[in-house]
Order: structure tokens, then C-alpha cells, then sequence
């Protein structure tokens, strides 16, 4: 089956790092990359030179891609890897749909953080916002200078409320398929005992990976989740984290709080955000 694998870039450090990962991590099979820029002038630049400014920009970026191309072909050893580009003119989040829906993308992989290195406690604005429009695509966030590992272990927190159909899994289980990888799934307890509904639903996800090597794991709850389950992660050793983003889940309730509340949420690996 060959993958079709979205990379959007401002040629930053960032995004050169999630390119990295991404490439190491499909080193064996068989995809196209679409490397993607987006070229837009702010309103306020607007004027009688804006039409001789934007075609210098494009011919600048068109440049800068076709030499990003160039050096990771020269530098990528997979036959079945074949790079194309694209230079946009729309606003990053319709840059990245129509890319998606126009070469039917399986993946977007994107850094934390662009070129402006803004900080949020969660990831930069643009991915902030990438993975609250992007409904079709599921996203792999990649921290800034994170070195590849192979990833042997995937975390999957949930807290059971809801029901995972086989559908919502498929990314999950071919994220594992790619290096026999276990699924660590996580509990946070905050209630003594599962209802009937978390029991019900325990039991389906693990029938719904009843193929994958796979495990059960409980834990108290003694502070923020998202220290939690950073904790977890550096404990059992995870390579990647996965989770499902649906209404009220986890990661909407990180993304939707005012900067000013945030809970903080800085992933020390790969965080694979499924749409619902």
C-alpha cells in the first residue's frame, strides 16, 4: 500500500526536524511526500507593489523547495520514496485541506512550532490550529529536535467514556504495523470503579486490537493528566503517543483554553492526533 504523506514547511529548523522523523520512520516503505509552502502577503502590506512583492516571494519559496527537494532525494536511500512539492498561495489551513482532499494525504506530519518560535505551553498557534480544522487527516506532531527512535511502544491514554469504533483505530494500528509496535493503553483513575458503559467500552477497544500485542495500564490519579502522562511515558519508555480527538475528549480541552489557563501540554514524544 503506498502512503501519501503531507510535510508543511517554512523551511525552519522545526520543520527540517519533523521531515527527519518522518522520513526515518517510513524508511521501508513505499510513499510519496509532498513537501508544502505557503506563500501569503499580510493585509497591511497590501498595496500597488503587493502583485511585484508576492511573485517574488513565490519565486523565492519555489526555489527554496525545489532545493529541499533536491537535498533530500540526494540524501534519502529508498528507491519507493518519491518527493513532490507544492507552493500555495492560501492561508496555511486551506493550503493543507486542499492538499489533503486533491492527493488523498494519510498523514500530516508537522513540527511544533514555526519559524516565528512562538511558544505556547501546547504547541505553536499554526498546529494549534491545524489540529482543531483538520477533520479528514490524521496529524503526527513532531518536538523540536526530537532524534528518531524506533518506535516499539505507542501510549494510548483514554478514560473509557467513549466508544472507539474500527474505523477511528485504523491510524493507531498502522502506526503499529509499521514496527510490530506494543499499545500501551492508559488508564487515569478518577473514579474507584468503571461504570457499565467504561467497562463495555474496554472491552471493545481491546477486541478492536485483539491482532496487536497490547496492555492494560491503571493509574492513580495524583496530579494534572498531562504530568501524568508525560510520567508515563518517560517510565515505560514510549516512542510515540496516540490519541483519538472527538468533542470533550482530552486533547479538545487542551486546545480550547485560554493561553492565560492552559494546562500545559509540551509532549516529550511523537504525538499522533486521530481525527474523530
Amino acid at each position: 500500500m503506498k502512503r501519501h504523506i503531507l510535510f508543511p514547511t517554512d523551511f525552519s529548523t522545526n520543520s527540517w526536524d519533523a521531515i527527519g522523523y518522518g522520513l526515518k520512520l517510513f524508511k521501508d516503505e513505499e510513499c510519496t511526500f509532498y513537501l508544502l509552502n505557503v506563500v501569503r502577503l499580510k493585509a497591511s502590506t497590501m498595496s500597488n507593489l503587493s502583485n511585484k512583492l508576492l511573485k517574488t516571494m513565490e519565486n523565492n519559496a519555489l526555489k527554496e523547495l525545489l532545493e529541499m527537494k533536491d537535498l533530500i532525494e540526494h540524501n534519502n536511500t529508498n528507491a519507493n520514496h518519491d518527493f513532490q512539492i507544492i507552493l500555495s498561495t492560501k492561508d496555511l489551513k486551506n493550503a493543507i485541506q486542499a492538499a489533503i482532499d486533491e492527493f488523498q494525504v494519510d498523514l500530516l506530519i508537522m513540527g511544533t512550532k514555526g519559524a516565528t518560535g512562538l511558544k505556547e505551553y501546547f504547541f505553536g498557534s499554526n498546529t494549534v490550529h491545524i489540529i482543531k480544522s483538520i477533520k479528514n487527516c490524521p496529524v503526527l506532531v513532531v518536538p523540536e529536535e526530537f532524534n528518531f527512535t524506533t518506535p516499539k511502544q505507542i501510549a494510548f491514554p483514554t478514560d473509557f467514556n467513549r466508544f472507539y469504533d474500527n474505523k477511528e483505530l485504523i491510524p493507531l494500528k498502522q502506526l503499529a504495523d509499521l514496527y510490530n509496535s506494543k499499545i500501551r493503553i492508559v488508564h487515569i483513575n478518577e473514579a474507584e470503579e468503571l461504570n457499565d458503559v467504561q467497562e463495555y467500552n474496554i472491552n471493545m477497544l481491546q477486541s478492536h486490537l485483539s491482532d496487536y500485542e497490547h496492555s492494560l495500564h491503571w493509574m492513580p490519579k495524583y496530579d494534572k493528566k498531562t504530568v501524568e502522562i508525560n510520567d508515563f511515558i518517560e517510565e515505560l519508555g514510549i516512542d510515540i503517543l496516540a490519541m483519538v480527538n472527538y468533542k470533550h475528549s482530552f486533547i479538545e480541552k487542551i486546545i480550547n483554553e485560554p493561553v492565560i489557563k492552559k494546562i500545559g501540554f509540551d509532549p516529550i514524544v511523537p504525538f499522533l492526533v486521530i481525527p474523530e
